[in-house]
């Protein structure tokens, strides 16, 4: 059984792969033009000498572009934190177990992860814990009204 999980190592290892392929094909045609032309073999426009000084600089900007792109992914992936692994978490509260400690699951994600939490209530639990507050009775019916007023 393959594991297909993305973790924060596979997710580095792809994009540099993609920055050194992408960065790979500009080179190849920036002096693949040079040795075949392409504009002449391609569209049929009249053939240009080679101008390897004009190649060499333009692949150097692609070289120092490539660099200085995986250098600041690097540095991105870096600073995102990813929770792999298993959590052991409570069916009922949704604590989770950290070496026989358990902890909220709240203050579990703020330590791990730089998100904040606010607090709300969704429309069922709404309704479920406070329905009777919200106007309205346990089976639906407004408060204050008759059945058959309904």
């Amino acid at each position: 059984m393959m594991n297909h999980r993305m973790t924060k190592d596979k997710i580095t290892a792809r994009t540099i792969s993609y920055h050194l392929t992408g960065y790979g094909v500009l080179l190849f045609l920036i002096v693949g033009d040079e040795l075949f032309d392409f504009p002449h073999n391609i569209f049929g426009v009249p053939a240009t000498p080679a101008n390897w000084a004009e190649t060499f600089i333009e692949g150097s900007y692609i070289v120092l572009l490539s660099f200085f792109t995986i250098y600041l992914s690097l540095r991105f992936l870096k600073r995102i934190k990813f929770l792999e692994g298993f959590l052991p978490i409570c069916s009922f509260c949704k604590k989770i177990r950290k070496e026989n400690e358990w902890t909220s699951l709240e203050k579990y994600m703020s330590d791990h992860s730089e998100v904040l939490f606010s607090h709300g209530i969704c429309p069922g639990c709404a309704e479920k814990y406070y329905g009777e507050h919200l106007g309205r009775e346990k089976d639906g019916v407004p408060h204050g009204r008759a059945e058959d007023e309904v």
